[in-house]
């Protein structure tokens, strides 16, 4: 499976501070729980990599956003 396939699974997410001072990223889907904890520095370079990526998939014509 790659990034350009597609399935129908649907799944949860939720981000969130622990109480360890990381950040969760917390996938729950078809009977599978995933933590996965990153430091705020981790999270930081993520959320960048999710923004570029927003921006490159809106060059390429994706939905439009708020």
């Amino acid at each position: 499976m790659g990034i350009n396939d597609e399935r129908d699974i649907e799944a949860n997410l939720q981000i969130g501070p622990t109480d360890k001072g990381m950040v969760r990223l917390f996938i729950e889907g078809a009977g599978v729980e995933i933590p996965m904890d990153f430091t705020p520095d981790e999270a930081r370079e993520i959320a960048d990599e999710i923004m570029a990526a927003a921006g490159h998939a809106r060059k390429l014509g994706g939905k439009k956003g708020r």
